[in-house]
C-alpha cells in the first residue's frame, strides 16, 4: 500500500498545490545539499523522499509554513543526521585511533551515548546533541576530507574501493580521512568535556 497515494486524498486542492510547488522549486538543490553531505546516491535520494514525504504527513500546516525553503532545509538536516546516526556509530570511536595520547578510548563516552538507545529525555538530547555536533563538524570540512570520511567511516568502503571508484591515491586519501578525523575530534572535544568529563 502506497501511503503518498492514500495521503493525497486528505489534502485541500490548495495544500496538493503548495507541496507540489515546494517539490518543483526544492527538489534539485535539496539533492545536491543531501549529496555533498551523503555520499551514495541511493541514500541521497532515499532522504530527500523523506523529506518531502513528510511534508506531505504534515499537510495540514503546510499553509501555515512561513518559509518553505527553510523548513525543508532543516528536515532535511535532520533526515541526514538521522542517517549517521543509523550507519556505523563506532565510527567516532575510531577517531581515538588518531591521537598517540588516546590510550584511554577517549572518545568510548561519546560512542556509547550517540549508540545509545534509552528514551528518557536526557538521553534523547545527548543523543541528538552529539550528531549534531558531528554533523556540523562534518559540514565544517573541505568537501574531499568529508567524502573520505564517509565513504570509509559511514559507508563502510575500503581505502581500496575508494580509492579505485575516485582515481585518488591511497596515501592522499589517508591523509584526507586523518585530517577529517582530527578537525572532528577537536570539534567534539568540547562536548566530551561537557557529556563526559564534568558529568
Amino acid at each position: 500500500m502506497d501511503e503518498q497515494l492514500h495521503l493525497s486524498q486528505y489534502m485541500s486542492q490548495q495544500q496538493q498545490l503548495i507541496i507540489e510547488e515546494a517539490v518543483k522549486r526544492e527538489r534539485k538543490k535539496l539533492l545536491q545539499f543531501i549529496r555533498t553531505r551523503v555520499a551514495n546516491e541511493e541514500d541521497a535520494r532515499d532522504i530527500l523522499q523523506d523529506v518531502f514525504f513528510q511534508l506531505a504527513s504534515n499537510h495540514t500546516m503546510v499553509e501555515t509554513i512561513e518559509n518553505m525553503a527553510s523548513w525543508l532545509y532543516r528536515v532535511t538536516r535532520n533526515r541526514i543526521i538521522d542517517w549517521y546516526r543509523k550507519r556505523k556509530t563506532e565510527s567516532i570511536d575510531t577517531m581515538a585511533a588518531y591521537d598517540d595520547a588516546d590510550e584511554d578510548g577517549y572518545f568510548s563516552g561519546l560512542a556509547t551515548i550517540a549508540a545509545d538507545d534509552a528514551e528518557n529525555p536526557d538521553r534523547i538530547f545527548e543523543r541528538q546533541l552529539v550528531w549534531e555536533t558531528m554533523y556540523e563538524a562534518l559540514n565544517e570540512l573541505p568537501e574531499e576530507q568529508r567524502e573520505v570520511f564517509i565513504l570509509h567511516e559511514l559507508e563502510n568502503k575500503s581505502f581500496n574501493e575508494i580509492a579505485e571508484s575516485t582515481g585518488t591515491p591511497l596515501n592522499t586519501l589517508l591523509s584526507r580521512k586523518r585530517y577529517a578525523v582530527l578537525h572532528l575530534r577537536n570539534r567534539l572535544q568540547g562536548l566530551y568535556d561537557t557529556l563526559i568529563v564534568n558529568n
